[in-house]
């Protein structure tokens, strides 16, 4: 995970040059001006070879962190002013050549003489009952630039008002399930945070002592999820998955009037529709800008310093070699010196060209240290290798058969279908990041001394077996006992979490305390921001 935040960094460096105020930034209010956008705000990105089509990919993202339940009486709609973006870059050159966008609007059926979000039972999104909807339209952007519109005024799923109001929010989740016209299908809604981790490395390491570690922070919280199950061919390269089949993730937030300046905040506006380009030059406000941007886990939260925090949320992936602050990061990275400072385990010694690869190109036998062929574009045989450049994606490689046990630890344990090789509801990325951070991709060796990590294995509910996978939203307050929360449960399963068979040793619980740090870390990008 440190090559994740080294990565981030890296790019915050990049950034240095746009003004720190202009974008929002994404996962859990990391940045200044995000958590004050809490709609605009992504908090998780994930793309996985769906286990029950592998045919078909799947691909996850999250927005406005922190939802408490009891969030009455609007509840917490999608913004009907903003983009919601979902990009693949198919052949390495940090620019999306597909593009999934959502546009939502609001639909009142009493908003003058009514104050409610519904008026009584709802048992089908369209019951008079339901006072408040919200209806979006997808389209797909090609390299090209040519739009097609997928779906226009699909239902959108409501916030889970309670077993009262909404006895049955299962139903009304599976009406909000719209099949695509090319195959596929499409979700929009509410669910619980898919997200697990202990974020008590705030309060000096876990209480100076490690004792405050093992407890999910984000248990009973919500979130937004649009999620998208499409074939393979619609995201590899020239439609090619066999030939083509690894691609770059990541998930945008677009609004108007957003603009990247150039020094600190003076000068031109700057930045495409869209987000950063050159940054100094460009179009006047009142055209879409990127506020928002989210590729691999805790990466903006934990490695970028806080005065580029929110420019880094403009920058475009094909600017992220440009930099080389971001680079020089990656390279020696800022983590794996805490924990030597604090617990004493050893940091790997830089120059890390395996975080540079893990985090930057992709793994591949010829983009560094770590010898394998796993997810990088350069892979792909239709790729032009001259045009390839090393930017922050979440690399899949759609030819990984999902596995039959998953394992948290994904790759780092010999399950190749998981982090960092896209990243599944399940994997423990807090975990398997702190992991990297210390060699362990380097030497295919787990970090003895790390191995109970932040002692959060596991979602606090289960994941679905059938898309979306995601867990149904909490209606309890998040003050009460989850025993005491009735909602949240799916059916159990998706991505069974295996417990890695690692000892969990004295020393492992101090070096779950180190994990945790880097994971407090990282969360306080997104918990902290989790608007």
């Amino acid at each position: 995970m440190a090559g994740l935040g080294v990565l981030a960094l890296a790019a915050a460096g990049a950034l240095a040059g746009l003004a720190p105020g202009v974008g929002h930034a994404s996962s859990h209010r990391e940045a200044p001006l995000i958590a004050g956008d809490p709609r605009a705000d992504n908090t998780d990105v994930y793309a996985f070879v769906s286990p029950d089509k592998p045919d078909t990919v799947t691909l996850v993202a999250n927005w406005i962190p922190f939802e408490e339940p009891n969030g009455g009486p609007n509840f917490y709609p999608f913004a009907d002013d903003a983009r919601y973006n979902i990009k693949i870059d198919s052949d390495g050159d940090g620019k999306p050549d597909t593009t999934y966008t959502w546009t939502f609007a609001n639909h009142y059926r009493d908003d003058a003489n009514q104050f409610l979000y519904n008026t009584g039972v709802v048992k089908s999104l369209d019951d008079a009952t339901l006072n408040f909807r919200q209806t979006y339209t997808l389209t797909a952007t090609g390299p090209d630039g040519k739009c097609k519109v997928l779906l226009k005024d699909a239902p959108v799923a409501p916030s889970n008002v309670g077993k009262a109001s909404m006895p049955d929010y299962g139903s009304l989740r599976k009406q909000a399930v719209t099949d695509l016209p090319d195959g596929g299908q499409s979700f929009a809604g509410q669910a619980d945070d898919p997200f697990f981790l202990d974020l008590r490395v705030f309060d000096l390491l876990y209480g100076g002592n490690l004792k405050e570690s093992g407890h999910d922070t984000l248990t009973g919280y919500n979130v937004n999820t649009i999620a998208l199950q499409v074939p393979k061919k619609a995201l590899a390269l020239k439609g090619d998955a066999e030939h083509n089949p690894v691609i770059g993730v990541w998930s945008t937030t677009d609004r108007k009037g957003a603009v990247v300046s150039d020094k600190g905040g003076e000068g031109k506006p700057g930045g495409d529709k869209g987000g950063g380009d050159k940054g100094g030059e460009g179009k006047a406000e009142g055209d879409w800008r990127q506020v928002s941007r989210l590729g691999n886990p805790l990466v903006n939260e934990v490695v970028v310093p806080v005065k580029y925090k929110d420019a880094f949320n403009a920058l475009t992936p094909d600017k992220d070699h440009t930099v080389t602050p971001v680079v020089d990061k990656v390279k020696d990275p800022i983590v794996p010196k805490l924990v030597q400072s604090i617990y004493g385990i050893p940091a790997p010694a830089a120059p890390r060209n395996d975080l540079v690869e893990i985090f930057l190109t992709g793994i591949c036998k010829a983009c560094g240290p770590v010898q394998a062929d796993l997810n990088s574009q350069l892979l792909n045989k239709d790729v032009k290798k001259d045009a390839f450049v090393p930017s922050e994606e979440l690399r899949l490689n759609m030819g990984v058969a999902p596995a039959a046990a998953p394992n948290r630890l994904g790759v780092l344990a010999g399950d190749l279908a998981g982090f960092p090789n896209g990243r599944r509801l399940a994997d423990d990325v807090v975990d398997i990041t702190l992991q990297a951070a210390e060699g362990a991709a380097q030497t295919g060796t787990l970090v003895p001394a790390l191995a109970a990590g932040d002692g959060v294995n596991a979602n606090d509910h289960a994941f679905g077996h059938h898309f979306p996978y995601v867990a149904l939203p909490n209606t309890a307050a998040v003050n009460q006992a989850v025993s005491d929360n009735p909602g949240g449960s799916v059916e159990a399963g998706f991505g069974g979490l295996a417990g890695g068979g690692f000892p969990v040793s004295g020393a492992a619980a101090m070096a779950g305390g180190v994990l945790l740090s880097a994971a407090g870390v990282m969360a306080l990008r997104r918990r902290s921001a989790r608007s």
